[in-house]
């Protein structure tokens, strides 16, 4: 057990599963291009540049984590931010897991695993995230964490695909989940 794991608080067992030999930890700026990497092999993600992802495990590492493998690679992250307007609502960014880790819960965990540890420092009432339309996967993640924490789900086209100014982009929809109650 790394000293991150140590950090985690007392939740019930299934809050806190990882597949065998992974755990969760804090990112740093030395797991920048492995994120950048894990996003660029999801295929669904929006990429942003490798400066950003450097920037992200600097300035965000609080509200973000990383699922590491036994040698400490990282094979699954999470990214989030407190809204600054907000503070009781952490908005999960990008979720990503290395194709060789995928369906056995990585995800979930991870999710389940931040939210526990950002909670600890924030009165965190409420996750929110954005989906493009067809994205089940995560549609399903997102959902089966509103059933684990006992929350409802809203949902409203956040930006609309007319606002992207780079070309064909899907509406990002807005997932409002809330209240937590575990």
């Amino acid at each position: 057990m790394t000293a991150a794991q140590a950090d985690l608080p007392e939740l019930p067992a299934e809050f806190l599963k990882m597949p065998e030999g992974l755990w969760i930890d804090r990112p740093d700026v030395a797991d920048g291009a492995a994120l950048w990497r894990l996003a660029r092999d999801s295929r669904t993600l929006d990429l942003n540049s490798s400066y950003s992802y450097l920037l992200w495990c600097r300035d965000f590492a609080g509200t973000s984590a990383v699922a590491r493998d036994t040698a400490g690679r990282p094979v699954g992250f999470v990214t989030g931010y407190v809204r600054p307007e907000d503070p009781h609502t952490l908005l999960v960014w990008q979720v990503a897991v290395d194709p060789a880790h995928r369906g056995r819960g990585l995800a979930g965990a991870l999710l389940d695993g931040l939210t526990a540890r950002v909670a600890q420092e924030h009165p965190l009432t409420t996750v929110e995230t954005t989906i493009t339309p067809g994205n089940t996967a995560s549609e399903r993640l997102f959902a089966s964490f509103a059933v684990r924490h006992g929350a409802g789900v809203e949902r409203e086209v956040l930006f609309a695909a007319d606002l992207f100014p780079d070309g064909p982009h899907e509406p990002e929809v807005l997932h409002r989940i809330g209240p937590l109650s575990r």
